[in-house]
């Protein structure tokens, strides 16, 4: 639970970082390095946090209201065990917090169409047939704008993926400004991940590691178990030749690039400091050494995770608390907007 200290803490942080994570099942070493382990970083540094479980987001696909609701259980059992503490962070679930909503048509109406069609994410997933995608599939990069300056975030931890969603994030900030003539909402920097803020498929180094693989090989789930995962790495992609004393020598060798990214990842290394310990040696030599990192950093997050699903009474309880924290900061924002807008207090 949260304390009473922390709730009523008077603290207050020059830099304030917003993130989530959406809540569609299938975690993966991907979310682990590409976001979460920074999200830990973050909290132990300069920055107030709030991380969110973004269940608005999840339903732009249509999602088992079951599942859902487990899911966004299990994202927060995720963030719990890999360090994210509630009394540190505020963790909570988005739709527990109506003012996302509300601070999301307002930027639907600052947004333009062209903008958002510029969005390759929409493309991506739409397919072919975006006439039959979801309304909120197209438009939920406002709600993620939203999300991120509801808070006055100045800063975000993004993947390459989510670049292009930052600057239209920033760009939403500079019009509502202008049109009203404010300083009011800030440019949100990015904060650019570590030695793998991108992981890539085991069995593909140009595909991005993904729930969605048909091949359950392509990845290491968070619920793998050592012999799993001992398994999946040994039968990773790789090439003929051994692994290069400097970075330089893994250009053009994706699945040398990303194993060598997990593994200074995993040991908090950059890739030149892992090619000094690891360079010169076949892979033969190298995936032992990489899958027992891998196990000793996993297997104590997955076993916490599984524990703290067994009381998902008080996980609810902890994002209960976390709204509430995060609608202390939302709710005044929110209202100051609608001031600026125009509209008349009830």
């Amino acid at each position: 639970m949260v304390d009473e200290e922390t709730k009523s803490s008077s603290k207050t942080f020059e830099k304030r970082v917003f993130s989530g994570v959406q809540p569609t099942g299938g975690l993966t070493l991907g979310n682990y390095l590409g976001a979460v382990k920074r999200f830990v970083e973050m909290q132990n540094e300069e920055y107030e946090t709030l991380y969110c479980v973004v269940d608005q987001h999840a339903i732009t696909a249509w999602q088992n209201p079951l599942d859902l609701r487990n899911n966004t259980r299990q994202i927060t059992a995720f963030f719990i065990a890999a360090g994210i503490d509630p009394n540190s962070s505020i963790l909570f679930n988005q739709s527990a917090v109506a003012e996302h909503a509300q601070l999301g048509w307002i930027f639907n109406c600052v947004a333009r169409m062209g903008w958002m069609q510029r969005m390759t994410q929409f493309k991506d997933k739409a397919g072919k047939n975006a006439q039959n995608a979801a309304l909120g599939l197209f438009a939920y990069p406002a709600l993620m704008a939203a999300d991120i300056l509801l808070y006055h975030a100045t800063h975000v931890p993004v993947g390459d993926d989510q670049k292009q969603h930052l600057e239209l994030t920033r760009d939403i900030a500079i019009k509502f400004n202008h049109d009203y003539e404010v300083d009011f909402f800030p440019v949100t920097e990015p904060v650019i991940g570590g030695a793998a803020s991108r992981v890539m498929s085991l069995r593909d180094g140009t595909k991005k590691m993904s729930k969605s693989d048909p091949s359950d090989l392509s990845r290491i789930n968070m619920s793998d178990d050592a012999d799993t995962i001992n398994l999946k790495i040994k039968k990773a992609k790789t090439d003929a030749e051994a692994l290069p004393s400097e970075k330089a020598g893994l250009e053009n060798r994706p699945e040398a690039e990303n194993l060598v990214k997990i593994y200074a990842a995993l040991g908090d290394q950059s890739v030149e400091s892992a090619l000094k310990d690891v360079g010169g040696k076949q892979f033969s030599e190298f995936k032992p050494i990489l899958a027992e990192r891998a196990v000793e950093l996993l297997s104590p997050i997955s076993e916490e995770m599984n524990r703290l699903m067994q009381n998902t009474d008080e996980i609810d309880l902890l994002l209960a608390a976390g709204a509430e924290r995060a609608r202390e900061i939302a709710g005044p924002i929110l209202e100051k907007t609608y001031d600026i807008v125009g509209m008349l207090k009830p």
